[in-house]
C-alpha cells in the first residue's frame, strides 16, 4: 500500500437518473447520490460525509431508505453483475450490514427497491426481459417469494410496500398497476386492471388502502383496495404571451364504474389532437410524495402541485402551485425552468420539500412559504447552488485565491471556492465550452468555446469577455506558471499568446494528430505536449523548436505532466500504462491493470502522484514510483475522469469527470517529508469591479436613499393620520364604555338587593328542612332497630339448619365415595376384558380385510371379463320381459275394474270403524293424562339423579387432573432444582466478575471525572493563552511600527548630522546647520511632551551613562598606550587643534546664548524646574574655563589626545541618546536637555591626570 492518502472532502454534483435519488435522514441531513458515492449533507452546517460505492462499481441504479432511517439499500452493477448493498446509517462511519450478490434467478440489474414498514423485508424489481419482483428477508439473504410482473418487456418504474402492512405491495410501470399480497410463500395479485392501460410513472400510498398513481398524460388516479375511486387530469396551456393558465379539465367521481367511451375524460388520442389545435401539453407525473394533508406531485417541466384532502369527501383538490424560478444567468432564461422533476421528498416534520430535476439540480422550499403566497405560485430555491448538468470538460486553479474554474458541455462556466465550498460565479453561454484555464492571480480566465477562444475578466458578480481569438474548437488551453503567457490548442497546432499585449507570440507545429494535453515547466521556459498521434514533444519557447521528442504511434495519449525539476515527463494513454520519459526515451512503463489512465498530476513537492482512470477511480502513488505496484485506489466518479489538478500548496486534489461532478480531496503523505507547504502570504481578497458598475451602484444608492427619505416622510404622514383617527376612535369608545359602566353599576345594585332577599328566604327554608330531616331520622332509626333484631333471630335458626344439612351431606358423600370406588373397579375390569376381545376382533377383521381385498381384485378381474357377456344376456332377457309385461299390463287393466268395486265396499266398512276409533280415542286421552303426570314425576327424579352423577363425575375429573398436575409439577420441581443448582454454580463466578467489573467501572468513572476537570482547566488555560497571544501580537505589531518610524527618523538625522560635520571647519555655517537641525527635529509639541517623560527614561539614561563611563576608562588606558607610539603625530594634531579649540570656545559662547533663550522658553512652558539643577554646574564650568586652562596645559600632546577622545565620546553619547529618544513614538530630539560642556570634561580629565 502507498503512503499517499486522499480523503474526500466535498462534492459539487448530483446523479439525477438514480431511482429515488433524494431523501431525508433527519430534519437537517439529506442523502443523495453523487459520482460513485452517496452523500450525507447537513443543510444547516454545510458539511458532507460520504458513503462510497462498491469496488469496481459501474454506477448506482437505485436507492432506498428504511422507514426507521437506520438502513440504506444501494443497487449497483459490479463487473456486469448486479449487487445490492445495505448500509447501517446509525454507525459512524456508515458500515456495510449485508451484501446481496448470490442470486438463484436470472437478473441483469435491480431498477427499484423498497423497505417494508418494519424494515425487515426488502422488495426489489429487476429490469426486462426478466421483470421479476423479489420479496427478500434481507437479514438472512433469503428470497421469500418471487413473481414475474410483466411478460411483454414493459418497464416497471416503482415498487412500494403498504405503510401499514408488510404483506401488501404495489408495482407500477408501462401498462402496469398491480397490487400483490404475500401469503404462504407466494405473491398473488389482488386487483384486476380494467379499462385502457396507462403508462403509470409514479405512485404513493396516502392511507392504509389508498394509492395515488400518476401517468405520462398528466392524469392522477386514486385507487382504494385496487378499485378506482377518483380521477383528475392536469393540463398547462402556453399562450403566445408566454403566460400559463392552469386548469383542471375534468374530475370524475366514479365509484368503481369506469368512464365509458363517451365519457368526458379525454383519451390519449383526443389529447394529441387537442395539443395540435390548442397548443395543449400534457405534463408527465414523474414523482409523487405523500404527507399528512395530502400529496405533492410533479406536473410538467419545472412545476409541482400540492393537493389537499377535502373534509367531506375522500377526494383531493389542488391547493398550491410551486415552480422552479427562472435563472437570470442562463443563456435562455425563459427555458431555464423547463426541468423535469424526477423525485420529491418531505422532511420528517413536513416543514421542507426537496426536489431533484433532470438537469442534476436540487431545489427546496419551506412549506410555510407556500401558505403565505396566496393566489400566486410559490418558487423553489436552490438547496446548495447551481450544479453542472453535463460532462465537465475543463478544470483549473490559481495561486492567489482559493478558486476552482470549471466548464462543461452544458454551456456553462462556473467558479467555485474550495475553502468555503461555495459557488462564486456562474454564467451560461450559447456555445459549448471545451477547456478553461485560470490566471495565477485569479482575476482572468481563458475559455475555449466551439466557435472562439475568449479571454475574460472575473468581476465581482459577472464574467465578461475582453478579448476574442478566432481559434475554433479549442480543446486545451493553459496559463503559464508566471501568468505572462498562455497556450491554446487548435487541432494539431499550439498557439502561444502574451497576457500583456494579448498578441500571438509563436505557433508550435509538429504534431500530426490532435493535441490532447499541454503542461508548462516550473520556470515557463518549456512547454510539454502530447496527442493522439502518440507523440510527446518538449518545446523551447525562446526558439519555438522541439528540444526532445518521444513518438509511440501505437498509443493515443490522454494526458501529460512534468516533474518539478523538469527532468522527467509522465504520460498516460490508451495502452493502459504510465510512462516515464526523459531525454527522448521511455525510462519505465508501469501497467494500469486492465484500466485506461485518462488523467495524471504530480504534486509541486514532487513526492505525490495521482492518476484518474476510465472507470472513475483515483489512484494515489508515491514518487519516485516503486518497483512494485503500490497505490491506493479510491472510488470517486461514475464515469471516466476528464481532468485532475492539485492546488498550489499541495493540500487539495480536484477531480472532474463525465458524470458532471467535481470532487475535492484532502491529500497528504503519511511519511510527511516536505509535503506540507506553508503559505507565506494569505489568499488575496481583491476583486475586479468596472467603473461603470461602481457608478451605477452609486447612482442606485443615491436613488434608494432619496426613496427611503420619501418613504420616511410618507410613513410619518400616514402615522400622524392614523394617530388622529385612532385618537378619535378611542374617545368615542371611552364615551361608550363610560355609559355602559354606569348602566352596569345600576344593574349591579339592583341585583345585589334581590340577592339579599333571596338569601333570607333560602335560610328560612333550610332551617325548616333540617328540622324535618332530624325527625325522620329518629323515626327510621327506631324502625330499623326492630327489624334488625328479627333478622338476627332468623339468621341463627338458619345457621343451625345449615350445620345439620352439612353433616347429612358429608355422610352421603362418604357412602357415595365407597360405592363409586367399588363401581370403578368393576367397570375397569369389565372394560379391560372388552378391550382384549375387541383387539382380537380387530386383528381378525384386518386379516378378513386383506383376504377380501385379494378376493376383490380377483372378482374385479372376473367381473371385467364377464361384463360383456352379461350385457348381451341382459339385453335378451329384458326384451323378453318387455313382451311379458305388456301382456301382464292388459290383464291388470281388467283386474283393476274388479278392484275398484271392492274398494267402494271397503270404504263403507272403514267409515264404521272410524266411529269406533273415535270413541276409543277419548278413553285413550284420559289414560294419557294419567301417564304424563307419572312420567313427569319420573323425569324429575331422573334429573336429580343425573345432576348428582354429573357433580360426582366433575369432582372425580378434578381429582384426577389435580393428581396429574401434581405428578408433572413434582417432575418439573426435580428438573428445576437441578437447574437451579447448576445455575447457582455458574452465577457465583459471574457475580464475582460483575463485582470486579463494577469496581473497575467506578474507578474508570472517577478517572473520567478527573480527566473532564483537567480538560476544562486546560481549555480555560488555552483560552487565556490565546488572549495573551493576541494581545502580545498586537503589541508586537505596534512596537515594530514604532521601530520602523524611529529607524527612518534616525537615518534622516544621521544624514543631516553627517552633512553638519562637513562644516566643522566653518563655525558660522556649522552654527546655522545646527540651528536648522534644532528647528527641524525639535518641535513645540515635542517640548510639551518633555514634561511627561517617565522616571524609567531617566533611569535608563543613568544606566547608559554609567556604561559609557566604564567604556571611557578603558579607552583612556588604550590612549596612553597609543600616545607613546604616536607622539610626533600628536604634536602636529595639537597645533591644529589649538586653533580649533578657540573656535569651539567661541561657538560655546554662542551656544550659551542660545541655551539661555531655550531656558526662557522652557520657563514659559513651566518645564525648567526639572532641568535647572543640572545646568548650573555646566554654566559655571564654562565660565571658569579661561582661568583654569593655562595652568593645566603642561603636556600638550596628552591634552590634545584627551580632547580628541572626549569629542569622539561626546558624539557617540549624543548618538546613543538620539536613538533612545527615537524609540518613543512621535518623539524628536529634545532641545531642553543640554549636553555637558567639552571644556568642563577636559578640565576634569586634566585634574584626574595631575
Amino acid at each position: 500500500m502507498s503512503t499517499v492518502v486522499a480523503q474526500s472532502l466535498h462534492v459539487f454534483g448530483l446523479r439525477s437518473h438514480v431511482a429515488n435519488n433524494i431523501f431525508f435522514f433527519d430534519e437537517q441531513i439529506i442523502i443523495f447520490p453523487s459520482g460513485n458515492h452517496c452523500v450525507k449533507y447537513n443543510v444547516d452546517q454545510k458539511w458532507q460525509k460520504f458513503i462510497p460505492g462498491s469496488d469496481k462499481s459501474q454506477g448506482m441504479l437505485a436507492l432506498s431508505i428504511s422507514p426507521n432511517r437506520r438502513y440504506l439499500a444501494i443497487s449497483e452493477t459490479v463487473q456486469e453483475k448486479p449487487i445490492i448493498t445495505i448500509y447501517e446509517l446509525s454507525s459512524i462511519p456508515c458500515r456495510k450490514r449485508k451484501i446481496l450478490n448470490n442470486f438463484d434467478f436470472p437478473v441483469q440489474r435491480f431498477i427499484s427497491m423498497a423497505f417494508s414498514p418494519d424494515s425487515k423485508y426488502l422488495l426489489t424489481q429487476t429490469s426486462p426481459p426478466e421483470s421479476n419482483l423479489v420479496y427478500w428477508l434481507w437479514e438472512k439473504q433469503k428470497v421469500m417469494a418471487m413473481i414475474r410482473t410483466d411478460s411483454q418487456n414493459n418497464a416497471a418504474y416503482q415498487v412500494s410496500f403498504n405503510p401499514q402492512d408488510n404483506t401488501q405491495v404495489c408495482v407500477t410501470g408501462n401498462g402496469m398497476f398491480k397490487l400483490l399480497r404475500f401469503a404462504e410463500g407466494t405473491l398473488k395479485q389482488t386487483n384486476f386492471q380494467r379499462g385502457e392501460s396507462q403508462n403509470y410513472l409514479a405512485h404513493a400510498w396516502v392511507s392504509e388502502d389508498k394509492i395515488i398513481v400518476g401517468t405520462d398524460t398528466g392524469k392522477l388516479f386514486l385507487f382504494e383496495s385496487g378499485d378506482q375511486r377518483w380521477e383528475t387530469s392536469i393540463m398547462v396551456k402556453e399562450l403566445s404571451s408566454e403566460t400559463k393558465n392552469l386548469g383542471k379539465i375534468q374530475e370524475s367521481e366514479s365509484l368503481i364504474e369506469f368512464p365509458t367511451i363517451s365519457s368526458p375524460v379525454p383519451s390519449y388520442e383526443q389529447v394529441t389532437l387537442a395539443r395540435s389545435l390548442n397548443q395543449l401539453t400534457m405534463p408527465q407525473v414523474f414523482a409523487i410524495a405523500a404527507y399528512s394533508k395530502g400529496f405533492a406531485c410533479s406536473a410538467g417541466p419545472g412545476r409541482v402541485l400540492l393537493f389537499e384532502k377535502m373534509e367531506e369527501k375522500d377526494f383531493y383538490r389542488e391547493s398550491r402551485e410551486i415552480r422552479i424560478p427562472v435563472d437570470p444567468q442562463s443563456n435562455e432564461p425563459s427555458q431555464s425552468d423547463k426541468q423535469d422533476i424526477l423525485c420529491l421528498c418531505f422532511s420528517p416534520s413536513e416543514e421542507t420539500l426537496v426536489a431533484s430535476t433532470s438537469k442534476n439540480q436540487l431545489y427546496s422550499i419551506t412549506m410555510s412559504l407556500t401558505e403565505i403566497s396566496k393566489g400566486e405560485p410559490a418558487h423553489f430555491e436552490y438547496l446548495m447552488y447551481p450544479l453542472h448538468s453535463a460532462s465537465i470538460t475543463g478544470l483549473a486553479t490559481c495561486i492567489r485565491k482559493p478558486l476552482i474554474a470549471t466548464c462543461s458541455l452544458d454551456r456553462s462556466v462556473r467558479i467555485w471556492n474550495y475553502e468555503s465550498n461555495t459557488l462564486e460565479l456562474f454564467k451560461e453561454y450559447q456555445e459549448e465550452a471545451y477547456t478553461i484555464s485560470l490566471h495565477p492571480s485569479g482575476h482572468f480566465i481563458v475559455v475555449g468555446f466551439a466557435d472562439k477562444l475568449r479571454l475574460m475578466n472575473l468581476l465581482i458578480d459577472d464574467i465578461r469577455s475582453f478579448k476574442e481569438y478566432s481559434v475554433r474548437g479549442c480543446r486545451e488551453c493553459s496559463f503559464s506558471n508566471g501568468g505572462h503567457l498562455f497556450a491554446a490548442v487548435n487541432g494539431n497546432v499550439i498557439h502561444i499568446f502574451t497576457t500583456t499585449s494579448l498578441e500571438n507570440v509563436s505557433n508550435l507545429k509538429g504534431h500530426t494528430g490532435k493535441v490532447r494535453s499541454i503542461v508548462w515547466n516550473a520556470d515557463d521556459s518549456k512547454l510539454i505536449s502530447c496527442g493522439t498521434d502518440g507523440a510527446v514533444y518538449e518545446w523551447n519557447l525562446s526558439s519555438g523548436k522541439r528540444e526532445t521528442e518521444c513518438v509511440l504511434k501505437s498509443c493515443s495519449y490522454n494526458c501529460v505532466t512534468v516533474s518539478p525539476d523538469s527532468k522527467i515527463i509522465f504520460a498516460v494513454g490508451s495502452d493502459q500504462t504510465l510512462k516515464e520519459i526523459a531525454d527522448s526515451s521511455v525510462l519505465r512503463e508501469i501497467s494500469a491493470i486492465d484500466v485506461i489512465y485518462t488523467a495524471i498530476v504530480i504534486s509541486h513537492s514532487g513526492r505525490m502522484m495521482f492518476v484518474g482512470t476510465s472507470v472513475g477511480t483515483i489512484r494515489a502513488m508515491k514518487y519516485p514510483l516503486p518497483l512494485q505496484k503500490e497505490f491506493n485506489e479510491y472510488q470517486a466518479h461514475a464515469g471516466p475522469i476528464t481532468k485532475m489538478s492539485l492546488t498550489f500548496d499541495d493540500q487539495f486534489l480536484l477531480t472532474v469527470a463525465e458524470d458532471g461532478c467535481l470532487f475535492t480531496w484532502k491529500v497528504f503523505d503519511k511519511d510527511g517529508r516536505g509535503i506540507k507547504r506553508e503559505r507565506e502570504v494569505g489568499f488575496a481578497e481583491e476583486v475586479l469591479v468596472t467603473k461603470t458598475d461602481m457608478e451605477e451602484k452609486a447612482q442606485i444608492m443615491l436613488e434608494l436613499k432619496t426613496r427611503v427619505e420619501e418613504l420616511k416622510m410618507e410613513n410619518e404622514y400616514q402615522l400622524r393620520l392614523k394617530d388622529m383617527n385612532y385618537s378619535e376612535k378611542i374617545k368615542e369608545l371611552t364615551d361608550k364604555f363610560l355609559q355602559e359602566m354606569e348602566s352596569l353599576k345600576t344593574k349591579n345594585q339592583v341585583l345585589r338587593t334581590e340577592k339579599e332577599k333571596q338569601d333570607v328566604s333560602h335560610r328560612e327554608r333550610i332551617e325548616d328542612l333540617l328540622d324535618k330531616q332530624s325527625r325522620e331520622l329518629q323515626d327510621l332509626e327506631c324502625c330499623n332497630n326492630q327489624k334488625l333484631l328479627l333478622e338476627y333471630e332468623k339468621y341463627q335458626e338458619l345457621q343451625l339448619k345449615s350445620q345439620r344439612m352439612q353433616e347429612e351431606y358429608e355422610k352421603q358423600l362418604r357412602d357415595n365415595d365407597e360405592t363409586k370406588s367399588q363401581a370403578l373397579e368393576e367397570l375397569t375390569e369389565f372394560y379391560e376384558a372388552k378391550l382384549q376381545e375387541k383387539t382380537t376382533l380387530l386383528e381378525e377383521a384386518q386379516e378378513d380385510v386383506r383376504q377380501q381385498l385379494r378376493e376383490f381384485e380377483e372378482t374385479k378381474k372376473q367381473i371385467e371379463e364377464d361384463e360383456d357377456r352379461e350385457i348381451q344376456d341382459i339385453k335378451t332377457k329384458y326384451e323378453k320381459k318387455l313382451r311379458d309385461e305388456k301382456e301382464s299390463n292388459l290383464r291388470l287393466k281388467g283386474e283393476t275394474g274388479i278392484m275398484r268395486k271392492k274398494f267402494s265396499s271397503l270404504q263403507k266398512e272403514i267409515e264404521e270403524r272410524t266411529n269406533d276409533i273415535e270413541v276409543l280415542k277419548g278413553e285413550q286421552v284420559k289414560l294419557q293424562g294419567v301417564i304424563k303426570s307419572l312420567e313427569k314425576d319420573i323425569l324429575g327424579l331422573k334429573r336429580e339423579i343425573q345432576e348428582r352423577d354429573e357433580t360426582i363425575q366433575d369432582k372425580e375429573k378434578r381429582i384426577y387432573d389435580l393428581k396429574k398436575k401434581n405428578q408433572e409439577l413434582e417432575k418439573f420441581k426435580f428438573v428445576l432444582d437441578y437447574k437451579i443448582k447448576e445455575l447457582k454454580k455458574q452465577i457465583e463466578p459471574r457475580e464475582n466478575e460483575i463485582k470486579v467489573m463494577k469496581e473497575q467501572i467506578q474507578e474508570m468513572e472517577a478517572e473520567l471525572e478527573r480527566f473532564h476537570k483537567q480538560n476544562t482547566q486546560l481549555e480555560l488555560n488555552i483560552a487565556e493563552l490565546w488572549q495573551k497571544l493576541r494581545a502580545t501580537d498586537q503589541e508586537m505589531h505596534r512596537e515594530r511600527q514604532k521601530e520602523r518610524d524611529l529607524e527612518a527618523l534616525v537615518r534622516r538625522f544621521k544624514t543631516d548630522l553627517h552633512n553638519c560635520v562637513a562644516y566643522i571647519q566653518e563655525p558660522r555655517l556649522l552654527k546655522e546647520k545646527v540651528r536648522a537641525l534644532f528647528e527641524k527635529y525639535v518641535q513645540r509639541a515635542d517640548m510639551v511632551e518633555i514634561a511627561g517623560l517617565n522616571t524609567d527614561l531617566q533611569q535608563e539614561y543613568a544606566r547608559q551613562r554609567e556604561h559609557l563611563e566604564r567604556n571611557l576608562a578603558t579607552l583612556k588606558k588604550k590612549v596612553v598606550k597609543e600616545s607613546e607610539l604616536h607622539r610626533t603625530d600628536y604634536v602636529r594634531i595639537m597645533q591644529e587643534n589649538v586653533s580649533l579649540i578657540k573656535e569651539i570656545n567661541e561657538l560655546r559662547r554662542e551656544l550659551k546664548f542660545t541655551r539661555s533663550q531655550v531656558y526662557d522658553l522652557e520657563a514659559a512652558l513651566k518645564l525648567t524646574k526639572k532641568l535647572r539643577p543640572q545646568d548650573v554646574p555646566e554654566t559655571v564650568s564654562s565660565e571658569d574655563m579661561p582661568g583654569i586652562t593655562p595652568t593645566m596645559r603642561l603636556n600638550e600632546q596628552e591634552e590634545t589626545g584627551r580632547i580628541i577622545e572626549m569629542q569622539r565620546l561626546e558624539i557617540q553619547r549624543l548618538r546613543d541618546q538620539i536613538q533612545e529618544q527615537e524609540q518613543v513614538p512621535g518623539f524628536h530630539p529634545l532641545a531642553g536637555i543640554r549636553l555637558p560642556s567639552l571644556v568642563q570634561s577636559e578640565v576634569d580629565i586634566e585634574v584626574q591626570t595631575n
